[in-house]
């Protein structure tokens, strides 16, 4: 060896001597910040979480992850949750949670794998498909799958599940949300929405105006800055009318029955169908929907022929209580269950999601009837929440399917008149791509919007167009009003 290797070799050995002294001390993943009664990690603490091997998943450059958060130890509640980073610069994006209604319908089976997350379940039921207009493109997406016995959500203790409602499912909500902060501690401070669909019209409201109350107290503020509500149950007496009115002018009953519903029904009563004949012809309103699809009233029929096979009728999953006003089943389409349905109580998929260990498996139902028929209560109306919000200067946009009779454009339009809202930006077309995407309109704290030709879950009817809307509610921009937006 000469003088220059020599030399050359001495230098490397002394430059790695120096590098091992200079290395800094590892940093403690045990960093710990006081926030209210909890304490909490300064890096994820989600590892375990993290979905790796979704059976049939396309390539993604986001993580994902998926399982349990408890929201009563005692009990043993635990609420299942599927959590979506955005596809780009996560770190600079709001985090939204998505709820579907029912109640007693899945927000994984509906929003995140139909509607408008990255995966959406395929027709054989064995794999996925990429979403192109996915939700998580603008946001953060967190679907919850609430209250527990919907999805994969449980509790250990039986009397939990006669007790569901819309306070306990909106205190379960909350809980579950501090909680989850506890997995991802740098969405803590996120700019937060809440958006959902059908009866999560109510639901949605109800978890905003709780945390609108909590954040009173500093150690447990939420940055909630509004909510976002498609086809929304809002107040039973409108959403009941509206429900008759659009069925008769989109000739789907006859004058004679229409009238007889006018006549009859008192929808603002706490029993309406002590009238016999308020009874009889809201009955012939669901025996008419029932020969198509409520949900969409202009799709072939063909789609609900599967979910009904045994020619189950309207009047039977109609839930009438005298305690309060009677409900269909809502956030749920009869078309589009079957296949995930099989995708969920795989084995495997359960596993990847960690639902269960792959062996002692859990039976998943995209709606749980019994939920929906033992509902124990109900808010006949979230107007006043509305109010509430509004004052409380959230951003609050609203939108509807035109072609929806379960919770049709009028019932929206009927019960948003209640606010009695000052107009700002009168009634106008808003545009995708060129061509009119449905009409809006502005008030003093809340746009309400229409979805043309789209059913009651408006991203399986137009998904490009409701990406594009939601990226403007993000940006609290009004939809685009001209054609070469």
């Amino acid at each position: 060896m000469d003088n220059i290797e020599l030399k050359l070799s001495t230098f490397y050995i002394l430059a790695f001597i120096l590098f091992l002294f200079m290395k800094p001390a590892s940093v403690s993943s045990r960093d710990h910040r006081q926030w209210g009664d909890e304490r909490i990690l300064t890096s994820e603490n989600n590892n375990g979480d993290l979905v790796t091997n979704l059976p049939g998943q396309p390539p993604a450059d986001f993580k994902h992850y998926a399982g349990y958060v408890t929201v009563n130890e005692t009990n043993g509640r635990a609420l299942f949750y599927w959590f979506y980073e955005s596809i780009t610069k996560p770190e600079d994006k709001p985090l939204v949670l998505w709820l579907n209604g029912g109640p007693g319908c899945s927000s994984v089976g509906y929003g995140a794998t139909q509607e408008i997350g990255p995966f959406l379940v395929d027709t054989n039921g064995k794999g996925l498909k990429f979403n192109n207009y996915s939700w998580n493109r603008e946001a953060n997406m967190l679907f919850l799958e609430s209250p527990v016995g919907v999805g994969f959500s449980y509790s250990n203790t039986t009397s939990d599940y006669a007790q569901l409602g819309d306070d306990f499912t909106a205190n379960d909500a909350y809980t579950f949300l501090h909680n989850w902060f506890l997995k991802f501690p740098s969405y803590r401070t996120r700019t937060f929405y809440i958006a959902g669909e059908s009866y999560a019209g109510k639901y949605v409201p109800e978890l905003a105006e709780l945390i609108q109350d909590r954040n009173k107290d500093p150690s447990l503020h939420i940055d909630l800055n509004g909510i976002l509500l498609g086809n929304p149950e809002t107040s039973d007496a409108e959403d009941w009318l509206g429900l008759v009115d659009y069925a008769w002018s989109h000739a789907v009953i006859s004058d004679e029955t229409y009238k007889t519903i006018r006549r009859n029904c008192d929808f603002n009563s706490s029993d309406p169908w002590s009238n016999r004949e308020c009874g009889q012809g809201v009955d012939e309103v669901l025996k008419q929907y029932n020969e198509i699809d409520i949900y969409s009233l202009y799709t072939s029929v063909c789609f609900a022929i599967t979910a009904r096979s045994n020619d189950q009728s309207m009047q039977t999953v109609m839930n009438r209580s005298s305690k309060m006003m009677p409900r269909i089943l809502g956030g749920y389409d009869p078309c589009l269950d079957d296949y995930a349905t099989a995708f969920y109580n795989r084995p495997d998929v359960q596993k990847a999601l960690h639902a269960s260990d792959g062996h002692n498996l859990k039976n998943w139902s995209i709606c749980n009837d019994k939920i929906f028929k033992g509902w124990a209560q109900s808010k006949p109306s979230v107007i006043p929440i509305y109010r509430k919000l509004i004052s409380a200067g959230l951003r609050i946009w609203v939108y509807s399917g035109d072609t929806d009779g379960r919770v049709p454009v009028l019932s929206t339009r009927y019960s948003l008149s209640i606010l009695g809202l000052p107009i700002t930006k009168q009634w106008r077309p808003w545009y995708h791509e060129k061509e009119v995407s449905g009409w809006y309109q502005q008030y003093e704290g809340l746009t309400f919007a229409t979805f043309r030709g789209a059913g009651h879950a408006v991203p399986c009817f137009k998904p490009s167009n409701s990406l594009a809307f939601f990226s403007s509610f993000l940006l609290g921009e009004s939809p685009p009003s001209t054609k070469y937006n």
